[in-house]
C-alpha cells in the first residue's frame, strides 16, 4: 500500500509517498517540501492569503516531484492523505482540495490526518524509531503538550500550555529583540554566543506539581528586561550591543529548555515509561536535545527525535501518520470526497 501525503496547514507545502510493507514500519519513498519563509518576512509572520496562494502554486509541482524522485506514477497511489487540521483555515482548504479531486480522478480512497499526529509519529520516520509506549513532548508552533502514547490513536494528554507555548516564547522574544522572522531559529543561533546565566529570568509553572505549561510571563520578563538594558544605555532594544543581546537570548532559551527538561522527565516519572520522544519544530533546537540526551542518559531513559529536516511541518509525516493509521486499523479511508477542515482540533479528541 502506498499512501501520497499532503500537508498544507501553514506556510510550507509538503508532499510525500510512503510504502506499508506488512506489519513493519511505513518506508518513505520520496518527499518534496516548499518554504515559505522568504515570502512571509517582509511582513514579520505568515499572513494567511499569501500561504494559501502559494500552495495552490506548489502543491502539484511538488506531486510531480515526489513520483519522479520515487520511480512510480500516479497510478501506484493506493491512498491520498491530507492535513485536516489544526492550522490556518484557507491553507487548509488547498491541501484537502487537491487530495480530494486527486483521489477522486484516480478513484482512490483519501484521509485527513490531524497536524499534530503527523509531528507526533515523525520520529517513526528516523534510523531509530521508538517503541509503544512512550512519553511524548510535543512542541511545535502554537502547540506544548505532553502526551501519554500507548499506540496509534491511543493518546492520553497529561499536560499542555495554558498560554503561550515554547514555540511562540521563542518567536516573540525574537521579536522583542528585532531578530526577523522566523524568530525562533534566529534567538537560537544567536543564544549560541551568549551566556545562559547572564539574566535571571522566570521559569512559568517549574514547581506547580502539575505538567502544564505557561510561557506568555516569561515573553513579559523578557520584554521588561531588555528596555531596562536599552535604558541603561539610552537606546533603544534593537541597539543594544551585539553582545548584550546575545546574553539576552541565550538566558531566554534557557529558561525555556529548563521547563521543557524538567517537565518531561516529570512526565516519565507520572507514567512510570522510559522511553521519551520529542517531535516538532521546538525539537530541532541544540541546547534542548543536548539537555535532553544527558538527563535521560542519567536516568537510563531512550529518547528518540525526527530527524532535523523533518521536525518543521512536512509530508512525510503527515504520509506516515496516514499510513500507521491504516495499519493499525484505528481508522479506513474513504471514496466520499465531500471534504471540511478543522483549523482547531485537539489531538487528544482523536
Amino acid at each position: 500500500m502506498r499512501v501520497l501525503g499532503i500537508e498544507s496547514s501553514c506556510d510550507e507545502t509538503g508532499v510525500a509517498l510512503v510504502e506499508v510493507q506488512g506489519a513493519g514500519v511505513p518506508v518513505l519513498l520520496a518527499e518534496a517540501l516548499y518554504s515559505q519563509i522568504e515570502m512571509h518576512q517582509a511582513y514579520g509572520g505568515v499572513v494567511p492569503e499569501l500561504a494559501s496562494r502559494d500552495h495552490i502554486r506548489r502543491v502539484l509541482p511538488l506531486t510531480e516531484q515526489v513520483l519522479a524522485s520515487s520511480g512510480r506514477a500516479l497510478a501506484d497511489v493506493d491512498v491520498v492523505a491530507f492535513t485536516r487540521g489544526p492550522g490556518l483555515a484557507g491553507a487548509l482548504l488547498v491541501g484537502a482540495g487537491v487530495a480530494c479531486a486527486l483521489g477522486a480522478a484516480l478513484g482512490k480512497p483519501v484521509l485527513g490526518v490531524h497536524h499534530l499526529e503527523g509531528h507526533l509519529l515523525s520520529p517513526f520516520l528516523s534510523a531509530d524509531p521508538p517503541e509503544f509506549p512512550f512519553v511524548a513532548l510535543l512542541v511545535s508552533g502554537g502547540h506544548t503538550q505532553l502526551m501519554r502514547v500507548d499506540g496509534v490513536g491511543r493518546y492520553t494528554l497529561l499536560g499542555e500550555t495554558i498560554d503561550d507555548a515554547a514555540g511562540e516564547a521563542f518567536d516573540k522574544s525574537a521579536k522583542l529583540l528585532g531578530l526577523g522572522y522566523p524568530g525562533g531559529p534566529a534567538l537560537s543561533r544567536l543564544a549560541e554566543r551568549g551566556d545562559p546565566a547572564a539574566f535571571k529570568l522566570p521559569r512559568p509553572l517549574l514547581h506547580s506539581g502539575n505538567l502544564d505549561f505557561s510561557f506568555a510571563g516569561l515573553k513579559t520578563a523578557v520584554m521588561v528586561q531588555a528596555k531596562k538594558l536599552a535604558l541603561a544605555q539610552d537606546c533603544a532594544v534593537t541597539d543594544l550591543p551585539a553582545n548584550v543581546l546575545a546574553d539576552v537570548a541565550a538566558s531566554t532559551q534557557a529558561a525555556i529548555v529548563e521547563v521543557l527538561v524538567k517537565k518531561s522527565l516529570a512526565a516519565l516519572n507520572q507514567a512510570g515509561l522510559k522511553r521519551l520522544v520529542v517531535a516538532g519544530g521546538v525539537g530541532a533546537n541544540r541546547r534542548l536535545r543536548e539537555q535532553l540526551n544527558s538527563e535521560c542518559a542519567r536516568r537510563q531513559v531512550r529518547v528518540h527525535y525526527p530527524e532535523l529536516h523533518l521536525c518543521t511541518d512536512n509530508g512525510a509525516m503527515i504520509a506516515m501518520a496516514a499510513a500507521m493509521r491504516l495499519q493499525s486499523g484505528q481508522q479506513t479511508a474513504s471514496e466520499v470526497y465531500a471534504f471540511d477542515v478543522k483549523p482547531r482540533w485537539p489531538l487528544d479528541s482523536l
